[in-house]
């Protein structure tokens, strides 16, 4: 029997797990869990791995290695090529979206705050197919990002193919970035970015630093640079140190991150609250291995999907500033929805 296998009965069964492989690695890794109850993990103080939404008022779900099989096999990470899907009639919701982010250019405008990221959701229909078919496609299309497919009877199955790290830490040594800015890869990483993108990037790195001083005095951050994840760039730049204090802690002060909600982080959460006028969920959110073989290492939750039997819920998004042209930020949602839409 394969790990797929194993997977396949676990789903039939309703028992929660989750299937992941890290960005360049050739392990895939599973957790099952062996009965179907929601733990929590308000501390982040058990072994296993976490799935959390955008917003705290939800303690992130634990599927916990005491109570769960775990698995893991080689894997031969081949990048493939894979057709765009057909893109659907999306006239309303570009109107939709680029109103929105008329009223955030002008609440911004008003010094209201500094940057919000808002986002969209999309349902495409699935043709025919085990729904682990579209994470073995997402497997061998993204491999330089954390890839996974999750599952709990009761809260629903989710995948993704994310290139955001929220930290990783080892002991009390931590690693984290500041990611913003999108353009798409077009065979060079040796790219131009434009003032809006690296204004953004800038708060996001400032806005970090800012959290995390109090807890790690030895805080250091690296030179910007651009990186690639499956067909897009971003401006990235990695921060370390060695914090002081809970895990729960640092965690909490990182998220939500400037690039996924904006800042100031309560005046761009309330806007977001009151404007995009649907739930992100778990999008936006973070998952990952918590003390799994003493490290614990967790991602935004990015380039994601809600699946069900016939429809995936496609969840996409970009920081929005003062500079912003609404037009181009529309284009930028089509641009992300294209990478969860190249495996449907």
């Amino acid at each position: 029997m394969t790990l797929f296998d194993d997977i396949q009965n676990a789903l039939q069964q309703q028992r929660p797990f989750v299937i992941y492989n890290k960005a360049g690695s050739d392990r895939l890794k599973a957790i099952i869990q062996q009965n179907d109850q929601v733990y929590y993990s308000d501390e982040l103080n058990e072994s296993g791995f976490v799935f959390a939404p955008f917003l705290k008022n939800t303690a992130p779900i634990l599927i916990p290695l005491a109570e769960s099989i775990c698995k893991e096999v080689h894997f031969n990470p081949q990048q493939v090529t894979v057709q765009p899907s057909t893109i659907t009639d999306l006239n309303s919701a570009a109107q939709q979206h680029i109103q929105l982010v008329k009223k955030a250019v002008e609440t911004i405008e008003s010094g209201a705050f500094q940057k919000v990221v808002l986002s969209r959701s999309e349902v495409v229909s699935l043709r025919k197919g085990t729904l682990l078919s579209i994470f073995e496609r997402l497997l061998h299309s993204y491999p330089n990002a954390f890839t996974y497919l999750w599952y709990h009877p009761k809260i629903g199955l989710w995948s993704g193919a994310t290139p955001e790290t929220l930290v990783t830490v080892n002991n009390k040594e931590f690693r984290t970035m500041a990611l913003a800015g999108t353009q798409v890869y077009r065979g060079s990483t040796d790219v131009a970015w434009g003032a809006k993108e690296i204004e953004e990037q800038q708060m996001v790195t400032e806005y970090i630093c800012e959290q995390l001083s109090s807890l790690a005095p030895d805080l250091h951050c690296g030179p910007l640079h651009t990186a690639k994840a499956g067909s897009l760039l971003h401006l990235k730049t990695m921060i370390t140190g060695t914090y002081e204090g809970a895990l729960s802690t640092l965690v909490n002060r990182l998220h939500p991150t400037p690039a996924v909600c904006g800042l100031p982080k309560e005046a761009a959460l309330d806007f977001i609250n009151k404007h995009e006028n649907y739930s992100r969920k778990y999008y936006t959110g973070y998952l990952g291995e918590v003390d799994i073989e003493k490290q614990t290492e967790l991602f935004v939750n990015l380039r994601c999907m809600e699946l069900e039997t016939s429809k995936a819920t496609l969840y996409i998004g970009g920081g929005i500033t003062v500079d912003s042209i609404p037009e181009n930020e529309w284009e930028e949602t089509v641009a992300k929805s294209k990478v969860m839409k190249q495996v449907l």
